[in-house]
């Protein structure tokens, strides 16, 4: 029985060539997300992820150029290093999918400060327990207490309290106390009132630490410790 032996084609052809750039230029095309109230332009954005990405802020010319540049044009206009362009397109992707930090969903802001307030709500039908029921010190029966974005000086959302929703990353503690990373209680609230204010590096992600030359020389780096360890205990 004869095989049919198709003729080999190198990466180098243009056929493969022509399926690799359309892959690259696909990422460039996705559609721009719309800013929001707690990150209005790009160089808020730059500013909230941190690692000093901001200093390139006047490199790039608008929101809509944050979110089509490659990392090649992005290269091309100066900002360095390459860790930093990954960790810019990184968090350009988080953003794209709707992945924000503290603040992030706040829809009450004003001149980059957002408010929130404990406020009491229904227990949604789903979530109640045979514990729902039971009043306790702090809360009413069938209720629970969460952090909601109200408009500045407020004390009520804007929305009935059976729709309100919790603001990410917050909790109550003790009876109405809003805890959360960089919250500011708001002075004579007792607790129960907080503001955020959209600052350098409040969304940024630590750079991580090489223990022993990272996981990539860790092994070798340690073997030759054991080794010297050897060597200067026979002396």
């Amino acid at each position: 029985m004869n095989t049919l032996r198709l003729p080999f084609r190198p990466s180098s052809s243009p056929v493969y060539q022509c399926l690799r750039y359309a892959s690259t230029s696909k990422s460039i095309h996705r559609p721009v997300p719309s800013p929001t109230p707690f990150v209005p332009d790009h160089t808020t954005f730059l500013k909230l992820i941190g690692r000093e990405l901001s200093q390139h802020a006047a490199k790039i010319p608008s929101w809509e150029a944050l979110f089509t540049l490659s990392s090649e044009q992005l290269r091309q206009l100066g900002v360095e290093s390459a860790r930093s362009r990954k960790y810019l397109l990184r968090w350009r992707e988080k953003f794209r999918n709707g992945e924000y930090g503290i603040g992030g969903d706040l829809e009450h802001v004003e001149n980059g400060v957002g408010e929130m307030r404990c406020i009491e709500v229904p227990i949604p039908p789903e979530w109640k327990t045979p514990n729902a029921s039971v009043a306790t010190a702090t809360s009413t029966p069938g209720t629970r207490k969460i952090a909601v974005n109200v408009p500045m000086g407020a004390e009520q959302p804007t929305v009935p309290l059976d729709q309100a929703k919790p603001v990410k990353f917050t909790k109550i503690r003790r009876a109405h106390t809003i805890c959360g990373p960089f919250l500011e209680i708001v002075k004579g609230s007792g607790g129960c009132a907080a503001k955020i204010e959209a600052k350098e590096g409040i969304w940024e992600t630590r750079k991580g630490k090489k223990v022993d030359g990272g996981e990539r020389r860790k092994a070798e780096v340690r073997a030759k410790r054991r080794a010297e360890e050897r060597r200067t205990t026979r002396a």
